[in-house]
């Protein structure tokens, strides 16, 4: 989401020259750049303002100690203040109530917001070990009511059944009792939507959050919505007690701008963000860590934990004891392997976690590793016989022919997979004889896994 901001903050901040100390001479030019980065990622002009303005402050006259450069020192109080306009602190649901908790979602039509319900049931199913219940109060759009219906019986939520000819506060009504008769400990409350902010809009919304009285109410906002989605968080904001954000479409090619605009303008945290179109692709928003990513340090913690908790343990366990015994890693494996990147967003949805070094265009190295070509692989390996996957030195010429035949795909396709998994192959033996040390040697050169460089 915040490709072209990283790069254009870099490079500003790359650009400075200095002696020991921060003067308004040389962060002029800097500054200056830092603010077209943020006008062209969509933040509202007073953001911008008032943001430039603070770094400027605490930036003339600081001492740049002798372990910094002027542009790493300036880079450090450039993070410091991203930290505190996204939030300063991870703010967690507040479930602390007498069930069943209720959580209200608004906002504009095609925001997200049916989706963002079900990818909140889920987590709070699978990580709060919550029974969830939902209800749809869109009585303008029935597709939405029938699509809430679907969802929650693919995350393992109860369902509070509606009908477009009732009104939404009948609805609600209907729902909180059924949410305790069922013993729910959550109710989920989706509401309807329009293209635009209007009168009737939200006198509805507010009659539904006063039948309903939510302990949160989230805005679910688009990411990729630019100014109107703040203007719109800003009309929200003035006639509902929002307690959070949830910025949807984060893995589109949103420019970034309504995540540093909307905790502004409203005054409340981002909550979540959603990070694709999977059920469970919803992260928790943590604001040290994002401004990490936008200033290109990446986000080496959210990794760690998406692997633990994506990552098959039992497999990966499986896989490392048939290495040591030196049974060789097949195309099985690969397969394998590539599927559990695929669990985790694609190396796309990786690389933008990971703090790359300077001379590595991540924008050209995402585009190589896109989610199709993972799956373009685990076609080839598909349309191979389980002798072929256990022994890629048999897979000759017409063998070639054949599997490229039957996944649609060209001889040099193949090739190509067929030299990656060899690629690997040395990797995981030289990883097997003497660790993580020879496997690094054994990388390509730039420091990337083969086949990705």
């Amino acid at each position: 989401m915040f490709d072209n901001l990283s790069d254009r903050l870099t490079r500003a901040t790359k650009n400075l020259t200095g002696r020991g100390r921060l003067s308004e001479a040389n962060i002029k030019d800097t500054l200056r750049q830092v603010r077209l980065a943020l006008l062209e990622a969509d933040v509202a002009l007073p953001v911008v303002k008032s943001f430039v303005e603070r770094i400027r402050e605490r930036a003339i006259g600081e001492e740049v100690g002798k372990s910094l450069t002027p542009g790493q020192a300036l880079v450090k109080i450039i993070h410091g203040e991203l930290v505190s306009l996204l939030g300063s602190a991870t703010v967690d649901l507040d479930l602390r109530a007498q069930p069943p908790v209720v959580i209200m979602l608004v906002g504009l039509q095609g925001a997200g917001k049916t989706t963002t319900a079900a990818k909140l049931a889920l987590r709070l199913i699978k990580k709060e070990s919550r029974r969830v219940m939902m209800v749809s109060v869109d009585v303008h759009r029935p597709a939405a009511i029938l699509q809430l219906e679907t969802l929650a019986r693919e995350v393992g939520a109860l369902y509070c059944s509606s009908n477009a000819s009732e009104a939404p506060t009948t609805i609600v009504a209907h729902a909180l009792d059924e949410s305790r008769r069922s013993h729910a400990d959550v109710l989920i409350v989706d509401t309807a939507g329009r293209l635009h902010v209007d009168e009737d809009m939200m006198d509805e919304v507010q009659a539904v959050h006063s039948a309903a009285t939510p302990h949160e109410t989230l805005f679910v906002i688009d990411s990729m919505a630019g100014q109107d989605a703040v203007n719109s968080a800003r009309a929200f904001g003035e006639r509902l007690p929002l307690t959070g954000i949830v910025l949807t479409k984060a893995d589109g090619d949103a420019k970034g701008g309504v995540a540093l605009s909307a905790r502004e303008v409203t005054g409340k945290p981002i909550r979540f963000l959603g990070v694709g179109e999977k059920i469970d692709a919803l992260e928790v928003f943590h604001p040290d860590r994002m401004a990490s990513r936008i200033l290109g340090m990446g986000d080496v913690l959210s990794l760690v934990e998406e692997i633990e908790e994506k990552v098959d343990k039992a497999q990966a366990d499986k896989l490392a004891k048939k290495i040591s015994k030196g049974r060789g890693f097949d195309l099985s494996d690969l397969k394998d392997q590539l599927e559990q990147m695929m669990n985790m967003g694609g190396m796309a949805a990786m690389l933008e976690k990971l703090p790359l070094p300077g001379k590595i265009n991540a924008a050209a190295l995402k585009s190589k590793t896109d989610e199709k070509q993972l799956q373009r692989q685990i076609a080839i390996i598909n349309s191979m016989t389980a002798g072929e996957r256990r022994f890629p030195k048999t897979i000759n010429g017409s063998r070639k022919r054949r599997i490229a035949g039957g996944c649609g795909m060209q001889i040099q396709d193949v090739n190509r997979l067929l030299k990656q998994h060899l690629q690997m192959e040395k990797m995981m033996k030289k990883m097997a004889r003497g660790g993580m040390k020879k496997m690094l040697r054994g990388m390509s050169p730039g420091g990337m896994p083969p086949g990705l460089g």
